[in-house]
C-alpha cells in the first residue's frame, strides 16, 4: 500500500477522549464502540447516521465487545462486567485478580471461535504484575484461563486470520510477541515478533490479510507488519500523538477507525493537535477480518461461532 497516496485520516467525532482505545465494529448495529479509560466512558458511533451514544461506567474500562444476544461484555477494572445498552446496567460476570488491586484489565479481542482474549497491567505502569488471559462460555458459566504474566503494560491482543497466531504487545519494553495458539484455545512457543522504536506499541487488530496495524503511543502513526515481521510504512495521525487502536468497520471492513488519547500530550503539541482524543477514519484497500461477538449462551459457544458475526 503507497502511504504518498493514501488519504489523511480525518476526525469523525471530535470527542477529545482522555484515553480514547479499544475501538470494536458490531456488524448487528453497523457501529463503532470504543473506551475512554480515564473518563470512565463507552461510546458508541454509527457511520451511517452520524448518531452518538455514551454510557459512564462505574469503573475504568479497557475494552467492550458484543455479545451475539446484542448486550456488550466490558473489561472494567476488577472484572468482566456485561452491559445491557438499552438499560445502561453493568452487572459483573467474573472477578479478574482479586488479589491484585493494583490492578486492571487493559485490551481485548475475541477470536474466530469466540474465545474472549485480554490483559491486565498495573495502573501504576511500573510493576510487571500484568497477565494474558481468555475467557471462554461454557457449560454452568465463564471459564477464565491465564496464559503468560510478567507484563507492565499489556495490549493487543490480536488474531491471524488463520487462528493459529496470537500477538501481544508488552508495551513498555517496545515489544510485539507472537504465540501459537492451538485449536484447544492453549497458547505455546512465545518469541518476538517486532520492535516498536520512536514511542511504544498500544492496540493491534490484524486485516484479512495478515498484516498487523498497530498504534503507537507518543509515536502519531499506526506502525503496520507484515505476517513474516518485515515492517511496512507507517501511516501519520496527524491530529494526535498518541495513536491508540485501529479497528476496522463499514459495510465492507474498509474503513480504519482510529483512537486517540490527550493523556501525557504536552501543552505545545495539544495546542497544533486541538483534536487529539478524538476517533479518526481512513478508508484502506484490504478489508480487516470478519467480527465475531461473544457467545451467549452455551450453544451459541458450541456452534465454535457458527454465531459468526455479531
Amino acid at each position: 500500500m503507497n502511504t504518498a497516496v493514501m488519504p489523511q485520516p480525518q476526525c469523525v467525532w471530535d470527542i477529545r477522549a482522555e484515553l480514547g482505545e479499544g475501538p470494536v465494529w458490531s456488524v448487528r448495529e453497523q457501529a463503532l464502540y470504543f473506551v475512554d479509560i480515564v473518563g470512565q466512558a463507552i461510546h458508541r458511533f454509527h457511520p451511517g447516521s452520524g448518531a452518538r451514544a455514551s454510557w459512564p461506567t462505574p469503573l475504568r474500562p479497557g475494552f467492550v465487545t458484543p455479545v451475539s444476544d446484542g448486550t456488550l461484555m466490558c473489561g472494567l477494572k476488577d472484572g468482566l462486567y456485561s452491559l445491557n445498552p438499552t438499560s445502561g446496567e453493568f452487572r459483573r460476570e467474573v472477578a479478574v485478580e482479586p488479589g491484585l488491586p493494583g490492578n486492571r484489565i487493559n485490551d481485548g479481542c475475541v477470536d474466530s471461535k469466540g474465545r474472549l482474549w485480554f490483559g491486565t497491567m498495573d495502573d501504576g505502569e511500573s510493576t510487571p504484575s500484568g497477565a494474558l488471559y481468555s475467557l471462554i462460555r461454557r457449560a454452568g458459566g465463564l471459564d477464565v484461563r491465564r496464559h503468560d504474566e510478567g507484563y507492565v503494560v499489556t495490549n493487543g491482543p490480536g488474531i491471524s486470520p488463520d487462528g493459529r497466531q496470537l500477538y501481544h504487545n508488552h508495551s513498555p519494553a517496545g515489544i510485539i510477541y507472537v504465540f501459537d495458539l492451538a485449536d484447544d484455545g492453549s497458547l505455546s512457543n512465545r518469541r518476538v515478533f517486532a520492535r516498536v522504536s520512536d514511542g511504544y506499541p498500544d492496540g493491534v487488530v490484524v486485516d484479512s490479510a495478515g498484516t498487523l496495524w498497530v498504534g503507537v503511543w507518543n509515536g502519531g502513526r499506526i506502525a503496520r507488519f507484515l505476517p513474516d515481521g518485515t515492517a511496512l510504512p507507517s501511516i501519520p495521525v496527524p491530529g494526535a500523538l498518541n495513536v491508540t487502536k485501529v479497528a476496522f468497520g463499514g459495510p465492507d471492513l474498509r474503513t480504519a477507525y482510529i483512537t486517540t488519547a490527550r493523556r501525557n500530550t504536552p501543552p505545545e503539541c495539544l495546542a497544533r493537535m486541538p483534536q487529539a482524543g478524538s476517533l479518526f477514519s481512513l478508508r484502506v484497500d484490504v478489508p480487516g477480518q470478519e467480527p465475531v461477538a461473544f457467545p451467549a449462551t452455551e450453544f451459541d459457544a458450541l456452534q465454535g461461532m457458527t454465531l459468526g458475526p455479531d
